[in-house]
């Protein structure tokens, strides 16, 4: 038995066999292994690129596994559809690392996706690719150009079985954040595990060496695409990502909350810089005992997170909040006097550009991509060293102490995000790359 994918009525199969590649519309293949719009920027990233997608006028088909993504399809009535290519889920919650009941055993990928759990490793990637190299090769010739979200999977090399060019997303290679977490590991046998986890990323290395054609999000991924994946700088674009400017608006009737603070973190992922947020605003309430913390997040019942907060005594001053939905983000951004993003390294910083887009002051660090979105120190940010608490809590205090310099840098910051990061421009931008990958694969088969 194998693994069917569960399709809507309106999937791009219906479609014409052909459609033009030189200036009109596109049947997209949008490959994500997961795509969870609410946390995780590869499910936002999917969500938002494939509304404006559509809305250009291209045909999108978004294929997915759990956790399934949200799609926009009213905004493009006909254009946006979601395919569901399931997994075994073996990460969902209440019931992280189960273990599947027999007659959920479809075939051999099943089998690999739990070996491969079972022994420490992270499968989705893999198996994901397997899965939809089986389901493009039964539809072979649907679409014009797969688009696949960072799986870097084996099975998409298979350039036959797709049926059309390849274009690959990568936001920041995962090896960055497989260094962050061995730095944080406390012990061989934490530092063990982490290696075994983080086992999909040589697949990823050799995969994206092999790809004709590499988007990412940043001219600082673009350079750790060479430095940590190998590959050649000519296939790298860099297409800028943004934030939905019209959800994330200034609200005056939204109440400014007093020493409000909001951030958008995981407390258990060392790179998002957490825990240096968390110390940071131990020092500033000796000076503002009015400065509290909502982190949009799950709180982690233990690790580095849990244990300053209770070393610090700040069960009071932060707030977890998760599941929310997009208007009700906005608002809490709004509501906030600053915004901060504490993180370690970022290939690009959606949370950023959205807080910049409302009209929230921001204090940032400068690891990765941050000041590509964040800007100018002192003109639409306030930027500090990664990793630096006292930093961040100086920078914080100076914005909430200073109405003049709150308000200044809110408008500076929307006005960059306005024109410089937009999700149209985004989509605009990735379909010319469509483009381009489908003219070179043309050319390459006139020379055969």
């Amino acid at each position: 038995m194998t693994a069917e994918a569960t399709q809507p009525a309106q999937a791009t199969g219906s479609a014409p066999a052909s459609s033009p590649a030189g200036d009109g519309p596109l049947r997209i293949a949008m490959l994500t292994y997961k795509g969870n719009p609410f946390c995780g920027g590869q499910g936002v990233y999917v969500r938002h690129l494939s509304r404006e997608l559509a809305r250009l006028g291209h045909t999108v088909e978004v294929i997915g596994a759990q956790p399934y993504p949200v799609l926009d399809e009213d905004a493009a009535p006909g254009r946006l559809s979601l395919t569901r290519l399931p997994s075994l889920d073996l990460y969902r919650q209440p019931d992280p690392f189960r273990t599947p009941r027999r007659e959920e055993f479809r075939d051999a990928v099943d089998l690999l996706e739990v070996a491969t759990m079972w022994t420490g490793g992270f499968p989705e990637p893999l198996t994901f690719s397997l899965r939809a190299r089986r389901h493009l090769a039964a539809r072979h010739g649907e679409f014009d150009v797969v688009h696949d979200n960072q799986t870097l999977g084996y099975g998409l090399l298979d350039g036959r079985a797709l049926g059309a060019p390849l274009v690959t997303t990568v936001h920041h290679p995962i090896t960055v954040d497989r260094q962050l977490d061995l730095d944080a590991a406390d012990g061989w046998k934490r530092r063990l595990s982490v290696r075994r986890w983080y086992g999909f990323t040589r697949m990823q290395k050799r995969v994206a060496r092999r790809l004709p054609s590499v988007l990412t999000v940043s001219g600082t991924s673009r350079q750790e695409i060479v430095d940590h994946l190998g590959v050649r700088p000519e296939r790298i674009h860099v297409v800028h990502i943004g934030a939905d400017t019209q959800l994330f608006s200034p609200d005056p009737s939204v109440p400014e909350v007093p020493g409000r603070i909001v951030t958008t973190s995981s407390a258990d992922v060392p790179l998002k810089g957490l825990v240096h947020l968390v110390e940071a605003l131990a020092k500033l309430r000796t000076e503002h005992p009015d400065a509290h913390l909502v982190v949009v997040g799950k709180r982690a019942d233990d690790g580095p997170v849990a244990a300053a907060i209770d070393r610090y005594g700040l069960g009071n001053a932060i707030e977890f909040v998760k599941g929310i939905s997009d208007a009700e983000l906005a608002d809490l951004v709004r509501s906030a006097q600053v915004a901060c993003v504490p993180s370690l390294y970022e290939g690009f910083s959606l949370p950023a550009a959205e807080a910049m887009a409302t009209g929230t002051a921001l204090v940032a660090t400068t690891g990765g991509a941050i000041p590509e979105v964040a800007g100018p120190d002192g003109e639409t940010c306030l930027a500090v060293p990664p990793g630096d608490p006292g930093a961040l809590a100086a920078a914080l205090g100076r914005v909430l102490a200073d109405d003049d310099l709150r308000r200044r840098l809110a408008a500076a910051g929307r006005e960059r995000v306005l024109a410089r990061f937009t999700w149209e421009a985004a989509a605009r931008g990735t379909a010319e790359r469509y483009r381009a990958a489908i003219a070179a694969q043309g050319a390459a088969a006139r020379t055969r």
